[in-house]
């Protein structure tokens, strides 16, 4: 698995967020706020969640890769990923990552006769260290911020507009790419759509707060049975 390209896609590529309906809630300010405050406050307020999701669709040279994934503040979370077709379900609770690939996920990574063992069954390892360390990340907002925040170049806050209907803030990102803040109530992410690095595409965030229940997967197998 290119896990590595996976993280890159998501510190390059910038972040859509869920749209919703028309508001005429009060402004909350961001409009006339720097750039970097709006940033900053998108940021604050998403790691104050106890919940939320992300899910998107990207190209990361030439590679399409997608995400559909549910984040638990402290806890984890779950989801799907693909790419290039090659889809598995990914779960972190605390500290182990589990996998679950797809038969064609496992006879492209594993052969057809290993793929046949490995039907239907979930993997696991560690979530900080080992194989699956860099699969982690994507359960866990704060990582994912912080990524984003360290790879973005000079944001300029654009005033007000509208994404999908929703009443958002526009920044935009010398690097080709736009982030969209909510514009009324607390300032989440709404969107942030381009890319750059070779990336492009739309990643969603939204569903914040809703309760999610996260549990181990029953009967998985550990990544270090396996040999090199």
């Amino acid at each position: 698995m290119r896990a590595c390209a996976l993280a890159l896609v998501l510190t390059t590529v910038l972040v859509a967020g869920c749209g919703g309906s028309k508001s005429s809630a009060p402004s909350n300010g961001e409009a006339s706020e720097p750039a970097r405050q709006v940033f900053a406050d998108a940021k604050a307020a998403a790691l104050s969640a106890s919940s939320g999701h992300v899910a998107g669709n990207v190209n990361y040279q030439g590679t399409p890769i997608t995400l559909d994934l549910t984040t638990v503040r402290g806890k984890g979370g779950t989801g799907t990923m693909s790419e290039n077709g090659l889809k598995f379900d990914l779960v972190r609770v605390g500290d182990t990552v589990y996998i679950r690939g797809s038969d064609a996920f496992y006879k492209h990574f594993a052969g057809a006769a290993v793929a046949q063992l490995l039907h239907g069954k979930w993997l696991k390892a560690p979530a900080d260290h080992g194989r699956l360390k860099s699969l982690a990340p994507f359960t866990n907002l704060a990582s994912l911020f912080a990524a984003i925040g360290s790879y973005h170049g000079k944001l300029t806050n654009d005033g007000k507009t509208t994404f999908q209907g929703q009443q958002v803030v526009a920044i935009r990102d010398s690097a080709n790419g736009k982030l969209y803040v909510a514009a009324t109530g607390k300032p989440y992410p709404v969107a942030i759509v381009g890319g750059a690095k070779g990336a492009s595409g739309t990643i969603t965030f939204g569903d914040w707060n809703k309760s999610v229940s996260l549990s181990a997967p029953s009967d998985a197998i550990d990544i270090s049975q396996f040999g090199g």
